[in-house]
C-alpha cells in the first residue's frame, strides 16, 4: 500500500547528483575524515566470553569464501548458480503480490514503487481507467476554476541534475473542503514526453507519452470530509509541468489542479527551487573503539559489563533502492537528519542494504550515490563508500549504534519481493561473501554491532524456490544458510550480534510434513515474511561457540498492508497474542531460548491499524522486547514514515507513539555507546 502526501505550492528546486555510490540501502552520515575500522586498532571478545568447544556444524574445511567453494556439491534442494537461481523481474513480482491477493495470502509492500513496475504496468492500469472513468477531456477541462469542494494541489519543492539528467520531485494532494466524504479519485498530471517515474509512494501510477495518471492506494481512496490524501514521486526528465493543466476526479466531479508556477527543468544546482536550508554542522568524529560490543545471556542482550540494554531503534532505507544512500537525500540534510534521529531518542539504526552494492564496494566500484548536492555540499566528491563511511563516523558522534541489514540481494526497489537470499547472478557464494566483507571491513569499530543476515525469507507452499526450516543442509534451508552467514561474519569478527530473521510458512504436522514437500498451503501455519519462527522450536540455530551473539529477529504488520486471519473480527491484545505472537516467536523469548528483536513493525496512525500497533506496543513495552521501527522514510508506501515528505519535519503523532517504546531512565534517552550520550536529549550507556 502507499501513502499520498501534500503540498502547498509549485516551484522547482535544484539537487545535484553526486557522482558517488552507496549500496542500496539505509546507511548513516559520518565524517569525511573518519578513521576506517581498518586502521582502528582491533579488540575481540575474550575468551571467557567464548565457550572452549569446537565450533564443528560445519566442519574443520568449512571456508565460504574459498575460490572452489561448492556449498552443495549438485545436491540439496536447490543447485544455487547464477543460471538456476530463480530470477524475478519487476513485472512478475507485482503479478506474485496480485497472485497473493487474490489467494488471500500475505502480500507486501512496504517500501516505494519502482519505476520500473511502474512503466510495465502503465499499459493495463491506463486500460482499466478508460473502462470505468471519464476522458481526461471529461475530467479536467483545462480552463475551469478550482472547486469549492475538491482542490488538487501539486507542488515541486526539489529539482536536481546528475550531469546526464534532469530530476524533480513532485509532491500532489487531494483536498476534500465539502462536508461529506469523497469515495475514490484519479488525478491526471501532464508532464514532458521523454518523463519517467524513477519512485513513487502512496500512489499508483501509469505513464502514457507524458499523460501521468495517478490513482490513490487502499488507505487514501477514501477523503474524508475537510481531509486529504497525498501523494508523491520521483521523475526522471520531468519536461515541463503545469499545475493549471492537472485534474482531478472523483465522486463529487471533476476538477482542476492549482499551485505556483515554477517548471521543473533543471540545470546542476545552479537555477530553479528553494534554497536548502542551512545544514546542521558536522559533529567531531570520535576515533573507533571497542568497548561497546554487545552479547546475549539467556534471554536478554548485555553489554560488556553483562548489564542489561534495550534495543529501541529505528530503519532507513535506500542502500538497498539504487539510491545508493539514505532515501530522501534529495531533499534533507545528511548531518541533520542523523542528529535528529540521534535527538529523537533512537540508538539503533536499521540500515538496508544489497549484497551486490558491498560487492561492488568489494571489487572496488562504487554506485553512484543521489543525493541534493546543495544541501549535502559536503558529500560531493565522495564515493558511495567514504559516504558510507562518512555516515557511520557521524552516528558514532551522534551516540547511534548501526544495524546491517541485507535486505536483498541485488539493488532493486522491489528486491525485498524475492523469496531468497540469492538472485540472478547474485549467487549464494556472493551472499556469504558480502556479510563477511563487511564484517572484516568493520571489525575494529562497535558502531556497527549487529548484523541482520537476511530481510524476510519466504515462499508460499507452492513456490519454487521459497524458504523453509528443518535440519536438512538443503540450499532452500533457511536455517542452515543462516548458521552459515553467522559464521561468515562471526569468522571475520566474533564480537558483533547476528539476528535471525523467521521464513513465512511452517508445517502444522512435521511428522508428516517435515521436508515441506506439500505444496497445499492448507497444510502449513502461515504469517508475515520473516515473522514464521515456529521452527526454531524444532530446530533452533546451532552457532557452536558463538551462541552467545544469536539474536531472532521477527517482523510483525497490521492490517494496513494485509488483513490476516487473526484481524477478522473484533481482535484483542489477547486474541493477536494467542493467535499470532506467541506461537509465531513470542515462545522464544518466553522460554529462555534467545532474545527477541523485532525488526520491523510499524504503519499508518489511524484505524485499523492503529489498534493493532497500539497492542504490539503494549507486548514491546511490557516485555521489553528490542525493536526497530519501520521507518523513518516518508516514501514507505504502505506504512509512512516518522518524518513527513520533506524528509525533515517530523510526524508528532507518529514519534510521540513511538516515543513510549524508546528506552528511557530520568527523563533522558539512553544510547549504547560507554561514552558518548544519545544526541542533545540522551546519556551514554551506564552513566
Amino acid at each position: 500500500m502507499k501513502r499520498c502526501r501534500i503540498a502547498a505550492f509549485v516551484t522547482a528546486f535544484l539537487m545535484c547528483l553526486s557522482g558517488v555510490g552507496c549500496s542500496s540501502g539505509t546507511a548513516e552520515n559520518s565524517d569525511r575524515a573518519v578513521t576506517t575500522s581498518e586502521s582502528a586498532e582491533q579488540t575481540v571478545t575474550e575468551e571467557s566470553d567464548i565457550p572452549d568447544e569446537t565450533d564443528s556444524f560445519f566442519g574443520d574445511d568449512y571456508d565460504p569464501f574459498a575460490e572452489d567453494y561448492d556449498p552443495y556439491g549438485g545436491g540439496g534442494a536447490v543447485t544455487v548458480t547464477g543460471d538456476s537461481a530463480q530470477t524475478v523481474t519487476a513485472a512478475e513480482s507485482e503479478k506474485e503480490e496480485k497472485e497473493t491477493e487474490a489467494d488471500s495470502e500475505k502480500s507486501d509492500d512496504k517500501q516505494e514503487t519502482a519505476a520500473q513496475t511502474t512503466a510495465q504496468t502503465s499499459a493495463k492500469t491506463e486500460e482499466k481507467q478508460a473502462e470505468k472513468k471519464p476522458s481526461a477531456e471529461e475530467k479536467a477541462p483545462e480552463k475551469e476554476a478550482p472547486s469549492e469542494d475538491v482542490e488538487l494541489i501539486i507542488s515541486m519543492p526539489n529539482g536536481w541534475n546528475d550531469g546526464t539528467y534532469d530530476f524533480s520531485q513532485l509532491d500532489g494532494a487531494v483536498k476534500n473542503k465539502s462536508d461529506a466524504p469523497v469515495e475514490g479519485w484519479t488525478a491526471t498530471i501532464y508532464v514532458g514526453s521523454g518523463a519517467s517515474v524513477e519512485q513513487s509512494w502512496n500512489c499508483e501510477i501509469s505513464l502514457d507519452n507524458g499523460k501521468m495518471t495517478v490513482n490513490p492506494v487502499e488507505h487514501n481512496k477514501s477523503i474524508s470530509a475537510g481531509g486529504e490524501g497525498t501523494f508523491g514521486m520521483i521523475l526522471k526528465n520531468p519536461g515541463d509541468i503545469d499545475p493549471a493543466k492537472a485534474a482531478v476526479v472523483c465522486s463529487m466531479g471533476a476538477f482542476s489542479g492549482s499551485g505556483n508556477s515554477g517548471g521543473s527543468g533543471n540545470s546542476g544546482n545552479s537555477s530553479g527551487g528553494n534554497p536548502p536550508s542551512a545544514p546542521v554542522q558536522a559533529k567531531d568524529v570520535p576515533a573507533p573503539t571497542t568497548d561497546d560490543w554487545l552479547s546475549v545471556k539467556g534471554n536478554k542482550i548485555v553489554d560488556s559489563n553483562g548489564k542489561e540494554v534495550w534495543l529501541t531503534g529505528v530503519n532507513w532505507f535506500g542502500y538497498n533502492t539504487g539510491t545508493n544512500t539514505f532515501d530522501g537525500l534529495w531533499s534533507c540534510d545528511l548531518n541533520s537528519s542523523l542528529k535528529s534521529i540521534a535527538d529523537h531518542g533512537f540508538n539503533l539504526l536499521r540500515v538496508p542494504i544489497s549484497a551486490e552494492l558491498i560487492n561492488s564496494w568489494a571489487d572496488g566500484n562504487y554506485p553512484t550515490a543521489n543525493f541534493n548536492q546543495a544541501t549535502n555540499s559536503y558529500l560531493v566528491g565522495m564515493n558511495s563508500l567514504e559516504i558510507f563511511d562518512y555516515a557511520v563516523g557521524q552516528c558514532r558522534a551522534n551516540g547511534i549504534k548501526i544495524m546491517i541489514d541485507i535486505h536483498s540481494a541485488k539493488t532493486d526497489a522491489m528486491g525485498h519481493m524475492k523469496n531468497m537470499w540469492y538472485e540472478g547472478n547474485v549467487t549464494e557464494k556472493d551472499y556469504l561473501a558480502a556479510l563477511g566483507w563487511m564484517a572484516e571491513r568493520y571489525k575494529n569499530d562497535d558502531t556497527i554491532i549487529a548484523y541482520d543476515l537476511k530481510n524476510e525469507p519466504h515462499g508460499k507452499a507452492n513456490e519454487n524456490p521459497r524458504a523453509k526450516w528443518d535440519n536438512s543442509k538443503d540450499s532452500d534451508n533457511w536455517k542452515y544458510i543462516a548458521e552459515k552467514a553467522a559464521n561468515a561474519v562471526l569468522s571475520k569478527n566474533p564480537n558483533v550480534l547476528v539476528m535471525v530473521e523467521g521464513i513465512e510458512i511452517y508445517p502444522k504436522d512435521t511428522d508428516k510434513n517435515g521436508d515441506f514437500s506439500s505444496t497445499n498451503a492448507g497444510d502449513y501455519h502461515s504469517t508475515w515474511w520473516g515473522g514464521n519462527l515456529r521452527g526454531v522450536k524444532d530446530n533452533p540455530v546451532d552457532l557452536g561457540k558463538y551462541q552467545n551473539k544469536l539474536v531472532y529477529s521477527p517482523h510483525d504488520y497490521g492490517p494496513a498492508v494485509y488483513q490476516q486471519e487473526w484481524f477478522k473480527g473484533d481482535y484483542t491484545y489477547e486474541s493477536l497474542y494467542d493467535e499470532a505472537w506467541y506461537d509465531n516467536w513470542y515462545y522464544i523469548q518466553d522460554k529462555n531460548i534467545a532474545p527477541l528483536l523485532i525488526g520491523e513493525w510499524g504503519g499508518f496512525m489511524t484505524q485499523p491499524n492503529l489498534k493493532w500497533m497500539t497492542y504490539l506496543r503494549q507486548l514491546i513495552k511490557e516485555k521489553r522486547i528490542n525493536h526497530t521501527f519501520w521507518c523513518f522514510n516518508a516514501n514507505s508506501g504502505d506504512t509512512g514514515g516518522l518524518v513527513k515528505d520533506d524528509f525533515t519535519t517530523w510526524d508528532n503523532e507518529k514519534y510521540n507513539f513511538v516515543k513510549e517504546v524508546l528506552w528511557q531512565e530520568d527523563g533522558k534517552f539512553v544510547g549504547l555507546d560507554h561514552e558518548i550520550p544519545l544526541g542533545s536529549n540522551g546519556k551514554a550507556l551506564g552513566k
